[in-house]
């Protein structure tokens, strides 16, 4: 037998194993459905999620695992704090914009892989994801360790798939609220934009000394941009062909606009340093967006991340900031 044959085999049997105990602790069996140690009944429901399976959840899930960025945010959000959590795209720990929201949140997984035996050892009721994450091809292991749900497909609207994640919580309403209340501030914020109506908004992450294009298309970046009625440049413009586009150096005048929002990997901090090496680069200094001292430094946590209600507040927030009159 092969080492990851057999890896596979103990991930597996460490899941089976951990399931069965919890449900030896918490006395399930009864034939009414009902919890012998406190003599409740254990509610359920069904979600149908979006590959098309029918899952039965908790009601009220009381030990949350969310394997991609989107459902964390999302469940925080909603005022859930996940047992179990993944890692920001290149840092250690929980994106640094939800960091203060999920200090107990153990990271279990990266947008890579989910590191199965911790995820059993927490012992969920209930297991979200999307397709963001690689992750979603695990989906039967997920399975054998609590209900899982996918809440989303890849590239999917950023408002349906929280809409998902608040269904698959049972948190509907909370989540039509936290939605109602977005757009209203996305409304009112393009009523203050005055000279800055229409701009041309460049957004991109600098990293290993060159720019990527990111938040095209419907996610939380592209979709408050062009709700506030705010244009890209050309080729910022239609669908992402992954979550972030290189651009090289030779084509540096492609990132600029009227403004340039400007981030890292990392939070705001990790932005300025990497502003101050951009500003080094030949031709950076030449852009319109630089010129004009219109290039904001943002935390890259958020806008980079694949996003959600919190990473979409973020975005508003340094949009209103720098844009409303």
């Amino acid at each position: 037998m092969s080492s990851a044959r057999a890896s596979r085999r103990t991930v597996l049997t460490s899941a089976a194993a951990v399931v069965t105990g919890a449900m030896l602790l918490t006395g399930c069996g009864n034939d009414d459905g009902s919890d012998t140690a406190s003599g409740k009944q254990a509610s359920t429901r069904q979600v149908t999620d979006a590959t098309g399976r029918e899952v039965e959840v908790p009601s009220a899930p009381r030990k949350v695992v969310t394997l991609s960025e989107p459902t964390l945010d999302a469940a925080l959000a909603l005022g859930v704090e996940p047992v179990g959590a993944t890692a920001g795209r290149g840092q250690q720990g929980v994106s640094s914009y939800l960091a203060d929201k999920a200090k107990n949140a153990q990271v279990v997984a990266t947008v890579a892989e989910a590191d199965m035996e911790k995820v059993a050892a927490l012992q969920p009721d209930l297991i979200l994801l999307d397709e963001t994450t690689a992750v979603k091809s695990e989906v039967t292991k997920l399975q054998a360790i609590a209900p899982t749900v996918v809440t989303a497909k890849l590239n999917q609207d950023w408002k349906k798939a929280f809409t998902a994640t608040a269904e698959a919580l049972n948190k509907a309403a909370q989540g039509e609220k936290i939605l109602a209340d977005f757009d209203t501030d996305v409304a009112a914020t393009r009523k203050k934009l005055g000279a800055n109506a229409g701009a041309v908004v460049s957004v991109v992450r600098w990293q290993n000394g060159a720019p990527s294009v990111v938040g095209k298309g419907v996610g939380h970046v592209g979709s408050t941009l062009s709700t506030l009625g705010l244009a890209r440049p050309k080729d910022q413009q239609g669908a992402s062909a992954g979550h972030s586009e290189p651009v090289s150096l030779e084509k540096l005048s492609t990132i600029d606009g009227d403004w340039l929002f400007f981030g890292a990997l990392g939070d705001r901090a990790a932005g300025e340093k990497a502003y101050a090496e951009a500003k080094k680069v030949a031709g950076f200094g030449r852009l319109k967006a630089e010129n004009e001292g219109h290039v904001v430094v943002i935390d890259g946590s958020a806008w980079n991340s694949a996003g959600g209600p919190l990473a979409a507040r973020g975005v508003l927030d340094d949009l209103t900031k720098a844009l409303a009159s």
